[in-house]
């Protein structure tokens, strides 16, 4: 018998989960398990973990297939070409000192901003885990909001109109960039723009949940400038209200295991005037193309589908 225990730690979004050793093959009981607790609470906990890369990405392909690091990433670690790290030196030294500067003004931050990951991509990931390998002992806690939770604190004329509507979501293009900025340069080579439903219907729950974003949605399609700007404001107002969300203080060994079709999650915004470490590694799992309550698909408009191959090219990358 499973000794999985999975203890809710908000009253929306979130929970623990004990007994239970990701850096074992899991049985097919406990994978279900988690899966069902992942569906319900949108994102889970595992502390004390012992995980590194190849565990990692062991305990993330018994939920799925696993993308390429990042669309827009070309230094994975060796031999783990699946593995994404976090860590803002890294970025600096990659693409210069001003790259924090640069991500705040334009909300592409993989640190900084509420944000679905990669929704410009066209079948964006279906969910995310993230590893703390080094964490600051104040500060560097990530939030995460439940998104049909949002969806179904609209009143029901507002569900009904949002149903209706279509979202452009874009990674590069349409924002002010430096001309000299290498990254700036590496995201309008690999530009990723998708159209999606302002809603959509997740696949293995049949639930709704708002689909939009402040990192990634550039406007409503059919909707005036205007229009779409009052319309988003107040979407995003309702996905980030408190009672939908869930706050988790890292320490090295935690997991989080987030369902990327159902949350957005906001990185933490309190460290950059402290000299802290702070380097975690993600998977992410390949996700299906989104559907809304129409029956309609989202479409591709520029780059490829977000898969296991690399998309990204070097050009503009140093």
């Amino acid at each position: 018998m499973s000794s999985i225990s999975v203890s809710p730690v908000a009253g929306h979004i979130g929970a623990d989960i004990d007994g239970v050793d990701l850096s074992q093959p899991l049985p097919a009981e406990s994978v279900q398990q988690i899966k069902q607790a992942l569906h319900r609470h949108k994102v889970v906990f595992f502390r004390g973990q012992q995980l590194d890369h190849a565990t990692q990405i062991a305990f993330a392909r018994q939920f799925g297939e696993l993308t390429y690091a990042h669309p827009h990433d070309d230094t994975p670690p060796a031999d783990f070409p699946q593995i994404f790290t976090i860590d803002p030196q890294r970025f600096e030294e990659r693409y210069g000192s001003g790259f924090r500067e640069e991500y705040r003004k334009r909300q592409y931050s993989y640190f900084d901003g509420w944000h679905t990951d990669v929704t410009a991509a066209v079948n964006p990931p279906a969910g995310s885990i993230l590893r703390a390998e080094v964490a600051p002992e104040i500060g560097g806690d990530t939030q995460w909001t439940n998104l049909v939770a949002a969806y179904q604190g609209l009143s029901a004329p507002l569900r009904a109109f949002v149903d209706t509507l279509r979202a452009e979501h874009r990674y590069g293009g349409a924002r002010e960039f430096g001309a000299d900025s290498a990254y700036a340069k590496r995201i309008e080579s690999n530009l990723l723009v998708a159209v999606h439903p302002v809603v959509r219907v997740h696949p293995e729950t049949g639930e709704r949940a708002l689909f939009v974003n402040p990192g990634f949605t550039s406007h409503l399609v059919g909707l005036t400038a205007a229009e779409s700007r009052r319309v988003l404001d107040l979407l995003y107002a309702e996905i980030t209200r408190p009672e939908y969300t869930v706050r988790f203080r890292w320490e090295p060994g935690h997991v989080a295991f987030w369902d990327n079709r159902a949350t957005a999650h906001l990185a933490p915004r309190d460290l950059e005037h402290l000299d802290v470490a702070r380097t975690l590694h993600r998977v992410t799992l390949i996700g299906e193309v989104p559907v809304g309550p129409d029956g309609r698909e989202s479409e591709l408009v520029h780059g490829r589908p977000f898969t296991a191959d690399r998309v990204a090219s070097l050009s503009g990358a140093v």
